[in-house]
């Protein structure tokens, strides 16, 4: 599962991350072996800096990346998941947008948590791989 950070590195060609974001989306669009998502808490995280800059184009294609990318899911949040969150929050003293996006990961079977935060590392329900550590 992708963290809200590769995307918006991805989207916005970020100098330092742009190159292995480039080739995470790469290989989830062309590996259909793997099964690749996120949860709608990363629409909303990237969406909106271009809507307080009223950049539509951005917003466009942060929602074409999200909702219409092939061998790509984007899950909604239920009570099961917000449960699961609410417990990784008491556990590891979590933001709320953390905790919902691993509850994701983790209720949805994912491998790993792709992310650029190393506060994260210290969940162990799931891998965390993180970005800077890769450079």
């Amino acid at each position: 599962m992708l963290d809200t950070s590769p995307f918006i590195y991805f989207i916005e060609q970020h100098q330092k991350y742009f190159e292995i974001t480039d080739e995470i989306f790469k290989l989830i669009r062309d590996d259909f072996s793997l099964s690749a998502f996120s949860s709608i808490v990363t629409l909303v995280e990237v969406l909106t800096q271009p809507l307080k800059e009223n950049n539509s184009k951005i917003a466009e294609k942060y929602r074409h990346l999200l909702l219409h990318s092939e061998n790509f899911t984007t899950y909604s949040i239920d009570s099961i998941i917000a449960e699961k969150a609410a417990v990784l929050r008491a556990r590891y003293d979590l933001k709320t947008p953390d905790a919902l996006q691993l509850a994701t990961a983790i209720e949805n079977n994912a491998t790993m948590f792709i992310t650029n935060d190393s506060n994260l590392k210290k969940v162990k329900e799931i891998e965390i791989l993180v970005l800077k550590d890769y450079l």
